[in-house]
């Protein structure tokens, strides 16, 4: 499954900051049972790529799995090796993306200026996280919007809520990074299971399917 074909099925990527490797697999089955196809542990969760091993043994052909808060060229090796496909840093660093290229991940580095963001996008970024999306705003967003490339994909991170899904999408959202309004260490099954729902309906009452 490439990223395009998870976001159209669902156009949110979960954000499991906290995960543990002994929760990731029930935590994993929650989310695809809601709909959820675009899954990345930050590299400051406990053991990070021992998760991302277990999510690409079991997930890997139904779901793109990866890594968040990629922040040093050599974490793209190690994601490389537990079987993820899916690089998403916090910052744009071009030597992070040169070697996630290299070694044949998808490429979402996270941006916060339209300087940041048309550089990634001449480095062949497959897609801009705007990070922190609750201080960037709709406003800049869909400024950012008018002047970049139509196919640009711009995922906002921070702050979206399924309350505030509709209005990022007019801005010219094209799908969201959710972390903690999703989970958080210590999240039970079932409310994460709503909290999943939620968002999925949120996000696919103003996603056109293709």
């Amino acid at each position: 499954m490439t990223l395009h074909d998870a976001l159209a099925a669902c156009p949110l990527i979960a954000i499991l900051r906290g995960v543990r490797p002994d929760e990731i697999l029930d935590v994993a089955a929650v989310l695809h049972d809601a709909g959820f196809r675009a899954i990345e542990v930050p590299l400051n969760s406990p053991d990070p790529f021992a998760s991302i091993r277990r999510l690409a043994a079991a997930y890997g052909d139904k779901a793109v799995i990866g890594a968040g808060t990629v922040t040093e060229p050599e974490h793209c090796q190690r994601l490389v090796d537990a079987g993820g496909r899916l690089m998403v840093a916090p910052n744009y660093a071009p030597d992070v993306v040169e070697e996630a290229q290299r070694l044949g991940l998808v490429t979402l580095p996270g941006v916060a200026t339209p300087s940041e963001a048309f550089a990634a996008l001449r480095q062949g970024v497959d897609g801009l996280k705007l990070f922190p999306a609750e201080s960037i705003g709709m406003a800049a967003l869909k400024a950012w919007r008018s002047v970049m490339p139509k196919e640009a994909l711009l995922l906002p991170v921070g702050g979206v809520d399924t309350g505030s899904v509709a209005n990022w999408r007019k801005a010219g959202a094209d799908g969201f990074g959710i972390g903690g309004a999703l989970y958080r260490p210590g999240t039970d099954l079932g409310t994460l299971a709503r909290a999943a729902e939620d968002f999925v309906a949120a996000a696919r009452s103003v996603f056109s399917p293709e």
